[in-house]
């Protein structure tokens, strides 16, 4: 790639929003140096317009064994940090008639009965969760809302939704977690990655010896009978995307809406007062602190020409090279939302976001993180009415990554 200096992401994630700001600066694609090594070029497109635009391009694929030549050549090792994001064979890495093929076969498994059949379960686990906060919060005590509340009702949700015991929920947790650290050393994050396979792997063959009404036995009746069947490869990593990806995705959600409302008291009121609802908190969380912030990668299957998509004059990503959609930086750009936003207003008129992605690879288990989320936060704000930030937001620091938005600890009080 020819752009002499490209930006370079920063693995930590430490300034998401202001390195949100330097990639729109440069325009609505730019080339970026991704976190190595060895070093990867990508072009980070921020325009909303121009990102759906690819987004929903049959020439744009994910398939990095047919369409990154680094890949293919085998430049692209393990030791590269975000191997595994690159390298996984499910419907998040596939294109064409292998992404329908998944997706369909998914879909199956994971329908809107079953979504919302989570509802009473969700408000249970909901319950629960707030009478241990309540507990922590008497005297005048502090909680870390984000280990205490939007960490474990996703990951209870998805555990039980795929029928995973609950004692194996924190081993989860923990796997998950490094895997979204983009920061992290490579061999602990294979490690983690060859550990969570099998966790999965025991899963997958408790479920065989004693199927139950679950997403895993779903995923393992299509694997198992369907004539466009799963391989096992694909069984493992399907239950490896759907499990990270619908766990860590909504924890942020959660985490970003309460740190949001809590620094934007005004907002809330309009929440309380009846001039927005909690439909409109979650939609503006969404597109203000997309949950993840960047997503990597896709690949140009021939020349585009930007100019012809609606983005830059001049400007071509050329065949085999990557592509990184730049959620973050999208939804604050003022060329879609104006001059404000960058500001967090729930009354805002037009939400749009693409947190949970576009077109064929539209996220499947949206229905069920705003489910969780339009549950968790009324439910936390009436029970705690009077519920504050417990410290000062540079003591919150983010989580060690550039893909994943959320906070490391997120403590609160009450009066």
């Amino acid at each position: 790639m020819g752009n002499p200096s490209p930006l370079v992401i920063d693995a930590s994630g430490r300034d998401i929003h202001g390195e949100a700001a330097r990639i729109r600066a440069h325009g609505p694609a730019t080339r970026v140096v991704l976190p190595g090594p060895p070093a990867v070029e990508a072009w980070a497109v921020s325009s909303p317009e121009l990102l759906k635009r690819l987004l929903t391009d049959p020439r744009v694929s994910k398939d990095a064994r047919r369409h990154w030549p680094r890949f293919a050549a085998g430049e692209i090792t393990p030791e590269w940090p975000l191997f595994t994001w690159v390298a996984v064979q499910n419907m998040f890495t596939a294109y064409g008639g292998d992404h329908k093929r998944l997706r369909t076969l998914v879909a199956k498994a994971f329908t809107a009965r079953r979504t919302a059949a989570m509802r009473p379960r969700i408000e249970q686990i909901t319950a629960e969760l707030l009478d241990r906060v309540e507990e922590g919060l008497r005297g005048g005590g502090s909680v870390d809302l984000r280990e205490e509340y939007c960490y474990p009702l996703p990951i209870r949700v998805i555990s039980e939704l795929f029928g995973l015991p609950e004692e194996r929920a924190p081993e989860l947790r923990e796997l998950v977690d490094r895997i979204f650290d983009t920061s992290a050393d490579p061999g602990e994050m294979n490690a983690a990655y060859e550990r969570l396979y099998g966790v999965l792997g025991e899963l997958v063959a408790a479920k065989r010896a004693a199927p139950g009404d679950d997403l895993t036995t779903g995923l393992i009746t299509a694997r198992d009978e369907d004539d466009a069947r799963l391989s096992e490869q694909e069984l493992l990593d399907t239950l490896v995307l759907m499990i990270s990806a619908g766990h860590e995705t909504t924890v942020n959600l959660l985490d970003q809406a309460v740190h949001s409302l809590l620094t934007h008291p005004e907002q809330l009121a309009h929440v309380r007062e009846g001039r927005a609802t909690w439909d409109d908190v979650v939609e503006e969380t969404l597109r203000y602190e997309a949950p993840v912030a960047s997503l990597p990668l896709r690949y140009a299957v021939e020349d585009l020409d930007l100019a012809a998509l609606g983005g830059p004059q001049g400007v071509v990503i050329r065949t085999g090279e990557a592509i990184l959609a730049a959620y973050a930086a999208a939804g604050r750009d003022p060329e879609r939302h104006g001059k404000d936003a960058g500001v967090f207003d729930v009354t805002r008129v037009d939400k749009e976001h693409l947190a949970f992605g576009h077109g064929v690879h539209f996220c499947l288990g949206a229905p069920l993180g705003r489910m969780e989320a339009r549950i968790a936060l009324p439910a936390l704000f009436e029970r705690f009415p009077a519920l504050r930030l417990g410290a000062a937001g540079d003591e919150l620091g983010y989580v060690e990554s550039f893909i994943s938005n959320g906070h490391r600890r997120l403590p609160v009080r009450v009066g």
